[in-house]
Formats: structure tokens, C-alpha cells, sequence
């Protein structure tokens, strides 16, 4: 059979650092183990009841069976700048400010592309979400890393950064409440986020995949909370963490007019928009009864005390998180982040994300998911406890 070569675009992805993860963890699942996977970023719960209702009924709709308009239903737009006015008290335009995504991934892959030449600078998180430097790598452009430190509440030093590299760079990626590091962002940090923007002409792309889980009764901030963000960047929003929506695979940009423009002109070539039902589900997830994302809040909320007070209990050091359903922890000294997530799924059979598939600055750390029920949770950190008395 004749094999044809890839494009060098697909030559210059990065590698999926997990994949040999996800693979490991089948192997011991085939042979019998009870494993207790910690280690993806998959929502366990169910999309509340009201929602799947309204797919249920939009998809009766014959209209929904034909193409959706190119750039999304209003109703879904009009459903987005309601909701970021409740929420956030943000005016969006729906007409201007409002892009429909397949996914947030894929907004996140797609505004590369949209935004840089080859050759052009990137500012990207380190630890990050990995999936920014693979659309940073189909523009052929470069990524310049910004150390996310405990020290500094894992937020980026601007000071740190050289001024002609600030520059140069054309986009940078923050994301808060931060996965890996859980870290959240203060208004004030934002703030200095669009004057360091607005000095540098840089584009701030927002991933706030997680800005409805904050624990302890604190709010995450949305960048365009402050004052001159649309001017300077977007953020980006999924429903796949606020309402279990995973694998319903809808998202949304908003913020500055040219460049939702760019990534509406991009899809606009790549494919139709979403379903129609789906996009129908999606404003009355956005519009319609929070209470259950309150709920899915508290259960996080119960998940982490309970694991964490597990893990104190068991001698092992760890912080609990102030967002995200993640738990960031150093690894026990003598061992990397691959190696300790190695014994922890070998000995004790809990998964974890090792933090250096993030990043250089991810080194040292695990990355561990609040994605099984609290009593599973205990388990893992009892398991996880006696595995480190045998250390």
C-alpha cells in the first residue's frame, strides 16, 4: 500500500503527551486491577435533566434538521449576552462579540491560526493546557513560555518577561481558575493583564473553562470584568465543565469584535455550525435554571475537603484547591512526575496526570482529578498514603 506523506503543518503538532498515559491505565484495567482514574479531565455527573429536555424537543423541530446558520443561531448569542450580564455584568454584543465554538478546544486551536504569521511570538503558560501550542504550531509560529511559580501564586511575573519579547508577541494564553495549578486570578492581576496588552498591542486569550467553579463562596473573575479587556483580547467559555456537556461539544469566544470576526471567518470555510438542537440546549443551559450548576459547585466542594482531609490525614502534603475539580501536588522527593504517577498506578492503582505534560515548570508535580464520588476519593488517598509509608 502506498503511503503518502503527511503535510509538514501535521509534522509540526506536538506529540499527545498522554496518550502513553490512557494507554497504561487500559493495560491494568485488562488485567483486573480496580483502578481509580484521577488522571483526565472528564466531568462524571450527568447534563441536568432540563437541558437534555430541550435537545429532546429542538431535535423534533424539522428546521433543526436543516444547515444552521454559518455563524450560529441568535438565540444562542442572545443567550450568551444575557448570561454574561447576569454573571459577570459584562455587556456583550451578540450581533459582534459572540463567536459559536465546537468545542472550546477547538476555539483555542482556531485563534492561532486567526491571529499569527509563521514566525510570530506566542505567550504561553507553563504549566499549561497543551492543547495552545498545538494551534500555535499549525501557524507555524513560536511560543515563548511564561513560568507560572508557587511563589507567585502560579501567575505569570510580567516583570520577568524581557521587553522586546513583550514586544514582539502578537497573543498570549492565560487561563483562570488554572489547569493544572488550580490557581485563581484576582481582578487586580487582570487589570495589569490589559495594561501590559494595551503597551505591547497583544491579543489576551482568555480560556475560562472553569469560571463557574470557585470554592468557598469565591467567585472566579472573568477577564472582561476589567476595564479595556475587550479592547485587548477575548475570553473563551465552555459548557462542558459549568453544565456536563463534555461530549455535546459546544463553546463560545467573546470579547473583541476583529477577532471574533477572524475565527468566524476561519469556521466559516471549515464547516457549518453546530447542530441545531444542540445549540437550542445550549441557551437553555446559559438561560434557563442555574440551581444545578450551584449543586455541582457543592459537590466539587465536598469532593475536595473530603479527599484532601484524607490525604492530611494519611501524612501527605498537599493545598486545596481554590477552583477547577483539580488537586495540584508535589511529588515526593527522589522522584519525577512520571515516575511517581508510574508507582502510583503500578502499587496503588490511582491515575494521575504527571504535571511535566504541562510544561517544563510542571516538573514536580501530579495533577489529580475531584472526577469519582467521595468515597472513591477517600480510597485514592488512603491508597496514596500507604504507598508513601512504604516510601
Amino acid at each position: 500500500m502506498r503511503t503518502f506523506p503527511q503535510s509538514e503543518m501535521l509534522q509540526r503538532l506536538p506529540a499527545q503527551f498522554f496518550e502513553g498515559l490512557v494507554k497504561k491505565v487500559k493495560e491494568k484495567q485488562q488485567q483486573g486491577h480496580d483502578i481509580i482514574n484521577l488522571g483526565q479531565g472528564n466531568p462524571d455527573l450527568p447534563t441536568p435533566p432540563h437541558i437534555i429536555k430541550a435537545l429532546q424537543h429542538a431535535a423534533e423541530d424539522p428546521l433543526t434538521h436543516q444547515y444552521s446558520p454559518f455563524q450560529g443561531y441568535d438565540l444562542l448569542k442572545d443567550a450568551v449576552a444575557t448570561f454574561y450580564k447576569r454573571e459577570y455584568g459584562v455587556e456583550i454584543d451578540a450581533n459582534k462579540e459572540v463567536a459559536i465554538l465546537f468545542g472550546a478546544k477547538a476555539g483555542l486551536a482556531e485563534i492561532s491560526p486567526c491571529l499569527l504569521n509563521p514566525g510570530d511570538i506566542a505567550l504561553m503558560p507553563d504549566p499549561g493546557y497543551p492543547d495552545y501550542m498545538s494551534g500555535i504550531a499549525l501557524a507555524n509560529a513560536e511560543s515563548i513560555f511564561m513560568p507560572l511559580l508557587e511563589k507567585n501564586n502560579f501567575l505569570p511575573d510580567y516583570t520577568a518577561i524581557p521587553e522586546d519579547l513583550k514586544d514582539q508577541a502578537k497573543v498570549m494564553f492565560l487561563n483562570y481558575p488554572n489547569n493544572p495549578t488550580t490557581a485563581t486570578a484576582t481582578k487586580e492581576f487582570f487589570d495589569e493583564t490589559v495594561a501590559v496588552a494595551k503597551k505591547h498591542n497583544i491579543c489576551v486569550v482568555h480560556d475560562f473553562a472553569y469560571g463557574a467553579i470557585g470554592f468557598d463562596g469565591e467567585k472566579p473573575q472573568s477577564f472582561l470584568q476589567s476595564e479595556g479587556a475587550k479592547e485587548v483580547g477575548v475570553e473563551i467559555y465552555t459548557l462542558s465543565k459549568t453544565y456536563n456537556m463534555a461530549g455535546w461539544r459546544v463553546a463560545f469566544a467573546v470579547g473583541n469584535p476583529s477577532v471574533i470576526q477572524s475565527i468566524q471567518l476561519l469556521q466559516d470555510h471549515m464547516f457549518m455550525s453546530l447542530f441545531g438542537g444542540i445549540q437550542h440546549a445550549a441557551a437553555e443551559a446559559l438561560s434557563g435554571d442555574q440551581q444545578p450548576v450551584r449543586e455541582l459547585v457543592q459537590t466539587y466542594q465536598e469532593r475536595r475537603n473530603r479527599f484532601i482531609k484524607k490525604l492530611l490525614e494519611m501524612d501527605i502534603e498537599v493545598e486545596a484547591p481554590r477552583g477547577t475539580f483539580f488537586v495540584w501536588m508535589r511529588v515526593p522527593a527522589g522522584y519525577s512526575s512520571e515516575t511517581y504517577a508510574d508507582l502510583l498506578l503500578e502499587k496503588a492503582h490511582v491515575v494521575a496526570a504527571p504535571g511535566v505534560g504541562f510544561g517544563y515548570y510542571g516538573e514536580g508535580y501530579i495533577r489529580l482529578g475531584l472526577l469519582a464520588d467521595a468515597e472513591r476519593l477517600e480510597e485514592a488517598a488512603i491508597r496514596i498514603g500507604r504507598l508513601g509509608d512504604s516510601l
